[in-house]
C-alpha cells in the first residue's frame, strides 16, 4: 500500500465524490478511480494537488504519520525539491549511481530530479521516504523541518 486506503478515507470523510476529485484534477473519473485503487500509481503532481485540496500532508497520505497536516505548507518548487533530494543523498553517503540502483532507474533520471528538471516519481519518493524515514513533504520542499 502506498496511498490507496488513506486517499479513499480522506475523500469519504470529507463527503467528496470521486467525480469531484477527478474534475478538480481534470481527469476522467475512471482514471482517478484507478489511481485511488492503485491500479496505476498517481503522478506526484496529482497527489500533491489532492493533498493541497484536503489540506493534508503527503506523509499522512503515505501512512508515515498520523498527523494529518503540517503548519506552513509551501508550494513546491522543482529546484528546491531537487536541492533537497541531492542534500538527502549526500547526507546518506549515496552516489547518484547508488540511488539509481536502489530505485531501478537511470542516473540521468536522478540527475534530472536533482537539477529540478522534473519532480521525483511518486513510487521513488515513497521508497526513499520509507527506507530512510525521511518526510516526503520535506524532500519536496513543502515543509522546512
Amino acid at each position: 500500500m502506498i496511498y490507496s486506503e488513506k486517499l479513499k478515507e480522506i475523500r469519504e470523510n470529507s463527503n467528496i465524490t470521486q467525480r469531484a476529485i477527478s474534475t478538480m484534477l481534470n481527469l476522467d473519473i475512471d482514471v482517478y478511480g484507478q489511481y485511488e485503487r492503485e491500479y496505476y500509481i498517481m503522478p506526484i503532481k496529482h497527489l500533491i494537488s489532492v493533498a493541497n485540496y484536503f489540506n493534508v500532508s503527503l506523509d499522512y497520505i503515505f501512512g508515515f504519520t498520523k498527523e494529518k497536516s503540517y503548519k506552513n505548507i509551501k508550494n513546491i518548487n522543482n529546484l528546491e525539491a531537487g536541492k533537497r533530494l541531492k542534500e538527502f543523498r549526500k547526507e546518506n553517503k549515496l552516489t547518484q549511481n547508488d540511488l539509481k540502483n536502489m530505485l531501478n532507474t537511470t542516473q540521468s533520471v536522478i540527475s534530472d530530479y536533482e537539477r529540478g528538471r522534473m519532480l521525483i516519481n511518486t513510487l521513488y519518493l515513497y521508497d526513499i521516504c520509507k527506507k530512510y524515514h525521511v518526510s516526503a513533504d520535506y524532500l519536496l520542499g513543502r515543509i522546512d523541518k
